[in-house]
């Protein structure tokens, strides 16, 4: 089925939002003439972009990461604190000055929010390539990937909306679920999900509830609005709503995965659980005004997940991109079976990106909605 949309951006003028690093409820929306591929470089149109909690994380995490670095502002905006917060997207080469990439390629991976930007792929292969932009060679080379789509799977190609909203964040499940597993579940009986509705969350709750050699109890931990959500998706052995951490059992050995970013929650549960806390990893900031610094709390000490690290360890191990194919092979299975229950929506023009931004940041989007956005003026969308 195709649907054309149409939006308020001109298809030949740049449309970006800008958030400020220091204050993320501050946006702009800047408008510019389109820029020029120089050589070795291609100009994309974005025409769908997936936004979801993780963007927040991105934002929250921008500086220590260096997700604000992969497309920056210019040095004035920069100074005056300027960022683009950077999402996971489909886009269509435009122009070419790049032997090897044609134009009408089309792209998926790691964008800004914008309806244009320019690349310059390097590394060339039948189905991705690297963005070797100079300032970009010292980032995490997970996110300078750039898949060409048209050459891979026709099955993969079916589940764009799925791919940007989805994929990346169960990716993470996955990557999560494979550290939980090759640490032999740190020995846990029970694994606690913080914001178990968070994409991330719950798709991390179904690999592990879907494992049939996983035995211990699944625990996902989320507000009472998203009760019957993640009921709904079959995932956990117990729902515990905030406020109501006292009906987890203290008495079992526990790994806490957090999504939420809340450090009252993370207090609540290690002070409750005490030694049984045998393992604590931060991942996400679903509740980032809920942030700050943790004092020492009994059992392990909190500390941060850094994916792009994990899956460098299994490369070396597995061979070089084997952990993001396994992961994409499973978000894929577990997009395909939960996308039922994800209601597709589409944000159109960046100031109903602005009012949406704002929604996200103050935590009032449903787990069951699942955002697209495209600041093109018309485009065209095969669901």
């Amino acid at each position: 089925m195709t649907f054309t949309i149409t939006g308020t951006s001109d298809m030949s003028q740049l449309t970006e939002l800008w958030t400020n690093r220091k204050d993320f409820r501050i946006t702009q929306i800047v408008n510019d003439s389109l820029p020029t591929a120089g050589e070795g470089e291609v100009l994309v149109a974005i025409d769908k972009f997936g936004l979801t909690a993780n963007n927040v994380s991105y934002a929250l995490s921008g500086d220590s990461i260096g997700y604000w670095n992969y497309y920056p502002t210019p040095l004035k905006a920069a100074q005056d604190h300027w960022g683009k917060v950077p999402v996971w997207a489909c886009a269509n080469v435009i122009a070419s000055e790049c032997d090897g990439i044609a134009v009408g390629e089309r792209l998926w991976g790691f964008f800004p929010m914008a309806s244009h930007t320019v690349l310059k792929p390097g590394n060339i292969e039948a189905e991705q390539f690297i963005d070797v932009t100079e300032y970009r060679k010292k980032l995490p080379s997970l996110y300078n990937t750039l898949r060409r789509t048209q050459a891979e799977p026709e099955v993969m190609q079916q589940y764009e909306n799925e791919r940007c909203l989805l994929v990346p964040l169960f990716g993470t499940s996955f990557v999560l679920y494979d550290y939980l597993l090759m640490n032999n579940l740190f020995d846990a009986k029970q694994i606690l999900i913080g914001s178990v509705s968070s994409k991330t969350g719950f798709g991390l709750a179904k690999m592990l509830h879907d494992d049939p050699a996983v035995t211990a109890k699944i625990v996902g931990i989320t507000s009472a609005g998203n009760r019957n959500f993640v009921n709904d998706l079959g995932c956990c052995d117990q729902l515990v709503i905030y406020g109501e951490e006292d009906q987890i059992d203290r008495s079992l050995a526990s790994a806490y995965i957090d999504m939420s970013g809340n450090i009252d929650l993370t207090t609540t549960l290690h002070n409750s659980l005490g030694v049984n806390m045998v393992e604590s990893a931060m991942v996400g900031a679903s509740h980032w005004e809920a942030g700050g610094k943790m004092d020492r709390l009994p059992g392990a000490r909190p500390t941060f997940f850094f994916a792009p690290g994990h899956i460098a360890k299994r490369d070396e191990e597995w061979g070089a991109g084997a952990t993001m194919l396994k992961g994409m092979q499973h978000s894929l299975k577990v997009a395909a079976e939960l996308k039922d229950l994800i209601n597709i929506e589409w944000v159109n023009g960046a100031q109903q990106l602005q009012t949406i931004w704002g929604e996200l940041l103050d935590n009032n989007v449903a787990a069951s909605r699942g955002l697209m956005v495209s600041l093109l003026d018309v485009y065209t969308i095969n669901d």
